[in-house]
């Protein structure tokens, strides 16, 4: 289980340039929970995904993963219980390594570092076989450069290797939004059948509504750093892009609205 306790965040803070990313975000998601966070940008979504990831220190609040305190973990020991898939498809890989030593990298998640022995006939095998399930022909490839591989190819790895040894949590970070339509549909069926799986406790941050709409279980809504609107359950059942489409419109409408009062001028009297 996944606790966020009322995380602040603000960047270049006493400058012009100031920015409250986050404003006081508490979110709790459960085990085997699937939840997209969505919201336009600045709205502090891939802000709150980075505080999780260890990206940087919140100025304030608490991140918990099983009742484990790991507000103050870097990045590399939060990657023992976390696995993320970036954006960009060349993220998150060594492009010069084979498809066979990044995943073996990848299986040992957590332990000591090193490709040497881990590439035994055995190992070889296991990672063929895992390959040869996302129906990319990869299998036979195993001792190319993974950075020969097109974008789609790279980006259904990552998500292998982000899950082969099993996350306590895997965060999303938009990872089809710089895909072509048909590699982004490949990923994302292959995400939903290796969350439905290894019933994952999932964080995904997309900026597609038919994506919220569609795969997860829940969604989270954030403008101006914070949540402005949770559906989940019946809810989130009965879900439609007509209605994420009503509730962006009723958060501008109150930006204005806020905007308006904020320039109202009172008149004085004397």
């Amino acid at each position: 289980m996944l606790e966020i306790r009322n995380i602040t965040k603000t960047f270049f803070p006493g400058t012009v340039n100031e920015v409250r990313a986050l404003r006081g975000v508490t979110l709790t998601i459960e085990d085997g929970c699937f939840a997209a966070i969505i919201g336009t940008n600045g709205s502090g979504k891939s802000t709150l995904l980075n505080a999780v990831a260890g990206t940087f220190l919140p100025d304030e609040g608490s991140v918990f993963i099983d009742g484990t305190d790991i507000t103050h973990w870097p990045e590399h020991k939060r990657a023992r219980l976390v696995g993320r898939v970036f954006q960009n498809p060349f993220a998150g890989t060594a492009a010069e390594m084979t498809i066979a030593e990044n995943i073996a990298i990848a299986m040992k998640r957590g332990k000591s570092r090193g490709v040497g022995q881990a590439l035994s006939r055995s190992v070889r095998d296991e990672i063929a076989d895992k390959v040869r399930a996302l129906n990319m022909g990869l299998e036979n490839r195993l001792d190319n450069p993974i950075g020969t591989l097109s974008g789609g190819q790279r980006q259904a790895l990552t998500l292998l290797m982000a899950t082969w040894v099993r996350p306590k949590l895997l965060l999303l970070d938009e990872h089809t939004a710089a895909l072509d339509p048909k590699s982004a549909a490949q990923v994302a069926a292959l995400t939903s059948e290796i969350i439905a799986r290894d019933k994952l406790t999932v964080l995904m941050v997309t900026h597609s509504m038919q994506q919220a709409v569609q795969m997860p279980g829940r969604v989270v809504m954030m403008h101006a750093g914070n949540v402005v609107e949770d559906y989940a359950g019946e809810r989130k059942k009965g879900l439609r892009i007509a209605d994420l489409m009503r509730a962006f419109d009723r958060v501008r409408r109150r930006d204005l609205f806020d905007a308006a009062v904020a320039n109202i001028v009172v008149p004085q009297y004397a």
